[in-house]
């Protein structure tokens, strides 16, 4: 993976998003249907650690690279959309200025 921040996002991103997905579709139904809790516990610790780094990487964007604040809002916003980072992705998949 090259060292642009633009592409260093966009991994972050997709893990954070799969992470989310993984959480409740396979997860959750475990803990739920299956009675296999501990599927939650190690699940949610990673997506949680996933996340923080997600929200370090926004920062990054827009303290360090000065990425727009409208496109910080939505990455956050989109973080809590299953689905969601994978179509900001499609969005970034555009921009080449960064």
């Amino acid at each position: 993976m090259s060292g642009k921040p633009l592409e260093r996002f966009r991994f972050m991103g997709l893990l954070e998003g799969s992470s989310l997905l993984i959480l409740l579709f396979l997860a959750m139904p475990l803990k739920y249907f299956a009675g296999i809790p501990e599927a939650v516990s190690v699940v949610g610790a990673i997506h949680g650690f996933l996340f923080v780094t997600y929200c370090l990487t926004i920062a990054y964007m827009t303290f360090v690279v000065k990425w727009p604040f409208i496109y910080s809002v939505i990455a956050v916003i989109v973080a809590f959309i299953p689905f969601g980072n994978f179509l900001l992705d499609r969005r970034l998949e555009k921009i080449k200025t960064v």
